[in-house]
């Protein structure tokens, strides 16, 4: 498997779709609880300041996502933020690092100075061992900030990090 990270393309939006629905429906990680079809999939992307996608070049095979853009408006608009979607049968392959570490290079290029997770679910324990290896600081946690799909609430974590 040789997996590269490109900016999508409209003919990615159909599987970028399904990659994002996943996640939605897990109900564990996102806090979006609508999930998208092709159109409202396509304006969703087509929206964000950069979509980046992992593909298994060898199979032409769209395995993850993440979406950039800022995370504030007026004076607060130099922070980005960032979410990122592995298909899951492709999870546990570090994926998700290049996904990530394409995203940094994308905050700088697109003239952002923070990179800001605002609802890291605490028990997303592969996501926050990530970030903290790649140098994301956690903000502290915000008790019941996160309502899982089983109804619970459950704690979140922020994280940043400044990108230079």
């Amino acid at each position: 498997m040789n997996i590269a990270v490109r900016k999508f393309t409209e003919n990615d939006i159909e599987k970028m779709t399904e990659i994002w629905n996943e996640v939605v429906k897990d109900g564990v990680a996102f806090p979006q609880t609508e999930l998208l079809d092709i159109e409202s999939g396509k304006e969703f992307f087509s929206t964000q300041t950069y979509c980046g996608i992992a593909e298994d070049t060898d199979e032409g095979k769209l395995l993850g996502l993440y979406i950039l853009h800022p995370n504030n408006v007026g004076r607060c608009s130099h922070i980005a933020n960032a979410s990122y979607a592995v298909l899951s049968e492709f999870r546990g392959l570090h994926i998700g690092e290049k996904l990530v570490r394409d995203s940094l290079e994308q905050v700088k290029e697109n003239g952002f100075k923070i990179l800001q997770f605002n609802a890291v679910v605490k028990s997303n324990t592969a996501a926050r061992r990530l970030y903290e290896k790649l140098g994301f600081k956690p903000l502290g946690v915000i008790p019941g900030g996160f309502l899982n799909k089983d109804g619970k609430y459950v704690d979140i974590v922020p994280y940043y990090l400044n990108v230079k």
